[in-house]
């Protein structure tokens, strides 16, 4: 199993070595692509794709090549020609747009998940998370960790949960923006923020599960995340890429997403 490019990468304003061009990107991806299927996923799976990907390898004999990052910035990258096989977005439009526009196989856009939104902080932060998210408007609460609303769909829904409970305004200057949920999990993991507006796939994980506690948000608050997968026409393995997202709806993959705390539509199951 080979991951082409491990994101969240760090931020930019921190040092120069760690820009990613998207010259680097393509290379990187390309050499992978070259060894296997190649996959863009949201980063909010970085803890479930893989293990899905681990049986897909071993019953198939194919092997996957792994790159997490926010969908928008997927969903540019793919439209300027990135070399994937299959996009895992975590908002539904990318892939539908890509479809319509010819940048994906028609007919091969597939609802896998909806994902579920938490407030997560950690366990020694003094921020107790059963207030909800009116926690946040507490001046001890100096910094807020989100995605970047511009193009992750959990910062949407993050911005949109806030608004309806009449706190954005209130919270809006304490709000460190992640480029994508799995970076505004880390800011809030290591104390850059003193709790964050994350996935609850995140949440999950080993690491945040024995670091800190959260609360699930209610759905009504935000649009629903829905994440949708899609064989990109540019792919050299339009069969494999199919075979891959078909394996997304095999009774294992269901259950390994459910255990995520992803909920899965009930034509999926």
């Amino acid at each position: 199993m080979y991951e082409c490019l491990h994101v969240p990468v760090p931020p930019l304003m921190r040092t120069g070595r760690w820009v990613v061009t998207f010259a680097s990107l393509l290379l990187g991806c390309q050499v992978a692509a070259a060894q296997g299927l190649a996959v863009a996923a949201a980063s909010d799976l970085q803890s479930a794709l893989p293990a899905i990907v681990s049986r897909f390898e071993t019953d198939t004999g194919e092997r996957v090549a792994m790159t997490f990052g926010s969908s928008g910035n997927f969903f540019t990258q793919i439209q300027n020609g990135a070399p994937f096989d299959v996009f895992l977005s975590a908002d539904i439009d990318y892939p539908n747009r890509l479809e319509r526009t010819g940048h994906a196989e028609r007919g091969s856009v597939y609802e896998y998940a909806r994902g579920r939104l938490v407030l997560w902080t950690r366990n020694d932060s003094g921020v107790d998370v059963r207030r909800g998210l009116a926690v946040l408007a507490d001046g001890r609460v100096r910094r807020v960790a989100i995605a970047n609303p511009e193009h992750a769909p959990y910062g949407r829904a993050a911005v949109a949960a806030l608004r309806h409970e009449r706190l954005y305004e209130q919270v809006q200057g304490k709000l460190v923006l992640g480029e994508n949920i799995s970076q505004a999990a880390q800011f809030a993991q290591s104390g850059s923020a003193d709790a964050g507006v994350l996935a609850l796939s995140l949440a999950l994980s080993p690491t945040l599960k024995s670091t800190g506690a959260y609360v699930e948000i209610p759905e009504s608050w935000h649009p629903s995340i829905q994440q949708a997968a899609v064989v990109l026409a540019s792919s050299r393995r339009k069969a494999l890429a199919r075979q891959f997202i078909d394996y997304l709806k095999t009774p294992e993959s269901v259950r390994i997403l459910r255990s995520y705390g992803f909920t899965v539509p009930p034509a999926s199951r």
